[in-house]
């Protein structure tokens, strides 16, 4: 996600500095950049300019002082770990100006949470955008319980100066997206589970049914199963046990079968496509 927010907001015209902790993966970050916009030049939503100038924008480091130091945004983009996105966010904080705005990308913990380990929690705000950055058009603006009415206002000039659609939604678990989200996932995971119907046809349903641009279950392995169990089961401890984490989601995750990102979730990964469907969703048998 670090590297998709630094891309579009590099493209907006933006200096932009990619911070992480060790070298090859602020590497593996700016390569992923280059990977979109080579993508999108032979697609021709790119020019060869546009690209050259979007890289000219962006510098990769793992000093976070230096990261952050004279930054009007800051956005973190580290895994969904309350403590993890608090002693983060603090930190860069404590190097950031003042009147910076320090935002959490965070799909469904909660903001308010977050912005209590800063020393001003009032400037403080989510910034949820969504995967793959670079193409999808909505970001959530999430308001803090703490958040002042300059920051907000602030956020929502950024989000709509990147190209991007903001929606405002006040600080509550799961927010919208991830909320309806990952109730529909979970559900689309339990009709696998007990046998209603095969993984490619569950997301099918939701194609072509429902117009989605991609089904539940493909998404889930897009977004990373460790990722939708974390987030059921923080959706559990919140609402209740609507959110309960489907058993076959919990076998994955404990298999190391993660989606994409490890080449086999419910389908099988190469190079970012879908090759076939997990042997252990249904004995081994592939569908079309």
């Amino acid at each position: 996600m670090g590297h998709g927010i630094a891309q579009v907001a590099a493209m907006a015209g933006h200096q932009v500095r990619l911070r992480d902790v060790e070298e090859d993966l602020v590497r593996d970050g700016i390569d992923a950049i280059e990977a979109n916009l080579e993508g999108g030049i032979e697609r021709d939503k790119v020019t060869e300019e546009e690209a050259t100038d979007t890289l000219g924008r962006i510098e990769g480091t793992t000093d976070l002082e230096m990261a952050v130091a004279d930054a009007d945004l800051v956005i973190e983009a580290v895994p969904e770990d309350l403590d993890l996105k608090r002693e983060v966010l603090a930190d860069a904080a404590d190097h950031a100006s003042d009147d910076a705005v320090i935002a959490t990308n965070t799909s469904s913990l909660s903001v308010t949470a977050i912005a209590d380990a800063l020393d001003r929690p009032e400037r403080a705000v989510g910034l949820h955008f969504f995967n793959p950055v670079h193409v999808m058009a909505l970001v959530e603006v999430v308001v803090a319980e703490q958040t002042d009415a300059d920051t907000l206002a602030f956020a929502r000039e950024f989000v709509e100066d990147v190209d991007k659609t903001p929606i405002e939604v006040r600080d509550s678990p799961g927010f919208a997206s991830s909320r309806l989200g990952a109730a529909l996932g979970a559900e689309a995971m339990r009709m696998v589970q007990e046998g209603v119907a095969h993984p490619r046809d569950v997301d099918r349903a939701m194609e072509l049914g429902y117009n989605h641009p991609m089904g539940p279950i493909e998404l889930g392995d897009v977004v990373g199963l460790d990722v939708r169990l974390d987030i059921l089961e923080y959706l559990r401890e919140e609402l209740g046990e609507r959110f309960r984490p489907p058993q076959i989601l919990k076998r994955k995750v404990r298999a190391g079968k993660l989606g994409q990102k490890t080449g086999e979730g419910f389908y099988v990964w190469e190079d970012g496509e879908v090759v076939g469907v997990s042997g252990q969703v249904d004995g081994g048998a592939d569908r079309p």
